[in-house]
């Protein structure tokens, strides 16, 4: 708590930064970087394009937005009714009987400082609820971490000056990838937390919702990483959107 607090302090006064490694360690550790990212490929195409109106229901549909990275975008599933925000719209459309207007605006690879861009195309026609997720991009491209929390507040604030409600799922646990062999798992788990418990500081004081991801899908990618990730082992695959939207909808709600 007090790391996080301090990196969100360094986020609105400077300052927040890692201490450095030694020459050697560091060089060590982007050498596994650079294997691993190897060893994790590419997927072939973008997330399925799932934009529509959800529910059978009459009535001015429900504005909802969804902003961030290939962890809101969907990238790892093959049906558009399988991503985030088609389970998230549908199930907003069963809890408030009316339709749901679902809008994505994340992008895989997105990093915070992409979300200025993503808010600006939101805010043409302000949406009333809108679902953030990103940091992953942040940790695994060395974003510093006061950098990147105060890019999500600013990407919140201005969302919520227009009225929408926002939440945000905080960076997910990236030390249950495969691929990242030790010590940089470590080094990537430690990262992780520490930006997610950064985040939630950030978004609760800026006046939105926040769902921890990590701890709540950390455990089921350990236990069965096989059915939990797409091909690469980097991109959750479809059994493992189901509970991310399952763990934000109350909250979306």
């Amino acid at each position: 708590a007090r790391t996080a607090r301090r990196i969100a302090r360094g986020a609105l006064f400077g300052g927040g930064g890692i201490g450095a490694l030694g020459a050697g360690t560091y060089g060590f550790l982007r050498l596994e970087a650079m294997l691993a990212r190897r060893s994790i490929g590419e997927l072939d195409g973008g997330p399925p394009d799932a934009d529509g109106v959800y529910g059978s229901y009459d009535g001015e549909p429900l504005s909802f937005v969804v902003l961030g990275d290939s962890a809101a975008a969907g990238l790892g599933v093959t049906s558009p009714d399988e991503t985030p925000g088609a389970l998230l719209s549908a199930g907003l459309a069963e809890l408030g009987e009316r339709p749901v207007r679902l809008t994505t605006l994340a992008r895989s690879g997105a990093r915070s400082g992409d979300l200025a861009a993503q808010v600006a195309a939101a805010l043409a026609e302000p949406p009333q609820v809108s679902l953030i997720i990103v940091g992953g991009n942040d940790v695994t491209h060395q974003v510093r971490p006061a950098e990147s929390v105060r890019l999500l507040d600013e990407a919140v604030r201005a969302l919520r000056d227009a009225g929408c409600a926002v939440v945000v799922g905080t960076c997910p646990d990236l030390s249950t990838i495969e691929p990242i062999p030790q010590p940089l798992r470590w080094l990537v788990r430690r990262a992780s937390r520490q930006l997610a418990a950064a985040q939630t500081i950030a978004v609760i004081e800026a006046g939105a919702r926040s769902v921890p991801l990590g701890p709540v899908l950390g455990p089921e990618f350990r236990a069965a990483p096989g059915a939990m990730f797409a091909v690469g082992r980097f991109h959750p695959s479809a059994a493992r959107e189901a509970p991310a939207p399952s763990a934000t909808l109350p909250s979306v709600a």
